[in-house]
């Protein structure tokens, strides 16, 4: 269309209707693109100062129904529950009885009457107690040939030991002639051994090395930490095949107290025989148990008595070595007592070492 000459014209520049949406969401982008950018960096700053704080998230709300917390010496009641405890290695103990020159039983001493020492080496006493603790007890038990006439009063004095012991106590009984055999398990209840016992009879070799050999090595299943062995016997060995040599050094290295109920026959024909006692008192000494000799036979159930008296009434040193060092040697054990004023000397039965551990 041509234009008149001489007149202005005025352009539209209206935009149609269905063009407005595209554009103001256009607008609303462009907006939002610039907000970012101006944005951006003051949240990236945000964050960097987070990252500085550590904010402690709050406290649970207590359960009205969980366990109290443990406190400090709480170790049984963890164990109870089924946790791990740790268990001080390094902590030496060191159980002991103490009898007069009457060969009396000696209680009530203090820990300050008390010295110890490792390899000659004067040691601090940590702990100490004197308490009717449980313990684990082996009986082995003479039923060779030679008992014969003694076997009767030997098997009741073994029950008399059981009856007068802690009621908490546990017991295995080895039986040995030949060789040695478990005549009952582990066991609390004197009844089932009283009842394996009600029949035993005499007969054959003496195999007493290999009998404690075994006991020692059957000691190692034992409930409780505090250990002892029982020997019924009237010493004399001719059937091992385990040497003197042998059951010492295992003697050494297990945590075992021994004791003995020595039958000895004063004309022993042989040499073993003759040789009995001082084994069985050599082997006690070393691990701070004792041998009872019997002169009569019908004492050997009030010595039985004794021996049960002795294991509820000792004491327990414990100490930390000096020489903290895990090299397997033999560290001797010397416990030297100063008696309160007014008592006489006294004697200190105690184990004469132990092997320091390996790792």
């Amino acid at each position: 269309m041509a234009l008149s000459s001489g007149r202005k014209t005025a352009i539209s520049t209206a935009i149609p209707a269905g063009e407005l949406p595209i554009l103001r969401m256009l607008a609303v982008f462009l907006v939002l693109c610039l907000t970012a950018g101006f944005l951006l960096p003051h949240a990236h700053a945000q964050e960097d100062s987070l990252d500085s704080i550590h904010v402690q998230p709050p406290p649970p709300k207590p359960d009205p129904n969980a366990p109290p917390p443990l406190k400090e010496g709480d170790a049984a009641m963890s164990a109870s529950r089924g946790e791990r405890i740790r268990v001080d290695v390094n902590l030496v103990l060191v159980p002991l009885t103490v009898t007069d020159p009457m060969d009396r039983l000696v209680t009530g001493l203090e820990k300050n009457n008390f010295y110890l020492y490792e390899n000659n080496r004067l040691q601090a006493i940590k702990t100490f107690s004197q308490e009717d603790a449980p313990v684990s007890i082996g009986i082995i038990f003479d039923m060779s040939g030679s008992m014969n006439n003694k076997i009767i009063r030997a098997r009741d004095s073994i029950l008399q030991f059981m009856h007068t012991a802690n009621p908490q106590d546990e017991f295995f009984v080895i039986g040995f002639n030949d060789r040695p055999e478990l005549i009952e398990d582990f066991t609390s209840n004197p009844q089932d051994i009283e009842a394996r016992l009600a029949n035993v009879h005499a007969a054959h070799r003496t195999a007493l090395l290999d009998a404690i050999y075994y006991g020692l090595n059957k000691m190692k299943q034992a409930r409780y930490e505090r250990r002892a062995l029982l020997i019924v016997s009237d010493g004399g060995d001719n059937r091992s095949r385990y040497t003197e040599n042998e059951v010492r050094a295992t003697v050494r290295e297990a945590n075992v107290q021994i004791y003995a109920i020595g039958i000895f026959d004063p004309y022993a024909a042989t040499t073993e025989e003759r040789l009995g006692p001082v084994l069985l008192n050599d082997i006690c000494s070393e691990t701070g148990g004792r041998l009872f000799r019997v002169d009569d036979i019908s004492e050997m159930g009030d010595i039985a008595e004794k021996i049960s008296a002795e294991l509820r009434n000792e004491y327990v040193l414990g100490y930390r070595p000096d020489d903290a060092r895990k090299d397997g040697k033999w560290r001797k054990l010397k416990v030297k007592l100063v008696p309160p004023p007014g008592l006489p000397q006294l004697t200190v039965h105690a184990r004469t070492g132990y092997y320091a551990p390996l790792q």
